[in-house]
């Protein structure tokens, strides 16, 4: 029993779910402002795709509240399957999506969509909804993507490597082992934030750095990004999850809600001939601050009704929103590339439009689709 039996989930962190969703959502303006922008360093609300790196936290903290004290009941095999049933049908459906909606994006600015054959995009829809990322003459957005019909994909891919090497080898380790790869970790962070290149790998990604932008491909310097951006923050939250010691503030959710909207939308630290300033706010947040906010909004009880519905709905949509809605961002690339001498009126509209229906989409996937296929694979794949 211990192989197939389906341990019931623990309570939630109510505000911890709130802020996933509004994070999720920061990283959905960032995107959409990003189409406008004319280089990192001019970015609107600059640093939102350092909403990745806190998803870590929290998803390293999670895992160790949910799994650390169920080994005795679960086997790796079980741990694998509960895992694939949170995480993969979403992925599935963004990557349909992405399938369907490809041949909207096509524009001058990629010109290789309206070239690539229909049997092509299926094929890559099919890898998407395996995760294997593809690289060459299956890049048929030509960004040198791993997961061109869904960009944030590649984010789930390395989710699933922290889940693996928790069930693998951090799970056993104790908090001062733990803690020692954690300062490893930390170290790697800082040279990427600080450009300290002792890989020689960091002069290919010249133009991005002082940043932790990257991760999204293949090639030798996005792994090490990818990696980077990725083991600290996860086995951090894993660390704090065994500490169990919370900072408690009042109304935490809101006030770190507060916090995580300025961070991301802090702009470019520093200037162009002026970069390093950048990293050092990119490491403060990543080292310091994302774990904070972790810990104080773990200890906020939402004693407020209102509060608390609030959070349910946007830890409901935080996921689904997250992984669906870039193939939208893709045709407001393409509507904004081929309308360029439109109404700057017109542009704010459509953007707000699209916010407000990846928001929609996020909810119907997550009411119809998400939680109905999930129910069905715990009935499927688990005892009782």
């Amino acid at each position: 029993m211990k192989k197939i039996m389906y341990l019931e989930s623990k309570p939630r962190y109510m505000a911890l779910d709130g802020l996933r969703g509004v994070a999720a959502m920061m990283v959905v303006a960032f995107h959409l402002f990003e189409t406008y922008s004319c280089g990192h360093i001019h970015q609107i609300i600059n640093h939102g795709y350092l909403a990745v790196d806190f998803f870590f936290v929290l998803s390293g903290f999670v895992v160790g509240y949910a799994y650390d004290d169920r080994w005795s009941k679960m086997s790796f095999g079980t741990f694998v399957k509960r895992r694939l049933v949170r995480l993969h049908p979403m992925l599935i459906l963004g990557s349909l999506i992405g399938g369907l909606l490809y041949y909207f994006g096509g524009c001058d600015a990629f010109p290789v969509i309206n070239s690539t054959e229909w049997y092509i995009v299926l094929l890559v829809t099919l890898l998407g909804c395996f995760l294997i990322p593809v690289k060459g003459g299956l890049d048929i957005r030509g960004w040198a993507e791993g997961y061109p019909l869904n960009g944030p994909a590649w984010t789930l891919a390395f989710e699933y490597v922290a889940n693996l090497l928790y069930a693998v080898v951090f799970r056993r380790l104790g908090k001062i082992a733990l803690g020692a790869c954690v300062a490893i970790f930390a170290a790697m962070t800082v040279m990427l934030t600080l450009n300290i290149d002792i890989f020689g790998l960091l002069a290919r990604r010249a133009d991005l750095a002082y940043t932790v932008i990257g991760g999204w491909s293949l090639a030798p310097e996005q792994l090490y990004v990818g990696f980077s951006r990725l083991l600290y923050p996860f086995f951090v939250g894993l660390l704090l999850s065994r500490i169990g010691r919370f900072i408690n503030l009042k109304n935490g959710f809101l006030w770190c809600s507060l916090v995580i909207v300025v961070l991301l939308s802090m702009p470019f630290v520093g200037s162009e001939s002026v970069q390093w300033t950048n990293g050092l706010y990119e490491a403060f947040c990543i080292l310091i601050i994302f774990p904070l906010i972790v810990i104080s909004g773990a200890s906020d009880t939402m004693p407020n009704s209102r509060t608390r519905k609030a959070c349910e709905f946007l830890g409901e949509i935080s996921f689904p929103l997250y992984i669906t809605h870039y193939p939208l961002i893709y045709i407001q690339m393409a509507w904004a590339n081929e309308h360029a001498d439109a109404p700057i009126s017109t542009h704010v509209f459509v953007s707000v439009a699209l916010f407000v229906v990846a928001i929609a989409l996020a909810y119907a996937s997550s009411r119809l689709y998400d939680i109905p296929v999930r129910k069905w694979l715990k009935n499927k794949m688990f005892a009782k």
